[in-house]
């Protein structure tokens, strides 16, 4: 599914016109964005987490030229979904 899939469901759903529906979109992901950005995390009941993890710095390899390198410490996205949006995704529950 792309993004244009759901834009497209929204505005189905919701009877609203698809630029409407796509500035919605990307709204939302732009505020879930901002929030990581800033080290806020962001928690939606029913559906899961958007947090900021830490990688610590670390040793890596570049193996054409066999050398070592060091990795810096840095954060990065992740998502969690919540156990009901597990539970649904196991049980291939439909939601409308």
């Amino acid at each position: 599914m792309t993004k244009a899939d759901i834009v497209a469901d929204i505005a189905e759903e919701t009877g609203l016109e698809r630029a409407e529906a796509l500035r919605a979109v990307e709204a939302f992901m732009n505020s879930i964005k901002n929030s990581l950005s800033k080290g806020q995390n962001v928690y939606l009941r029913g559906f899961g987490s958007f947090v900021v993890k830490e990688r610590a710095e670390k040793t890596g390899r570049n193996i054409s030229k066999k050398t070592t390198i060091i990795i810096p410490a840095h954060n990065i996205p992740s998502f969690k979904p919540a156990k009901t949006f597990v539970e649904d995704v196991k049980k291939k529950v439909l939601v409308k």
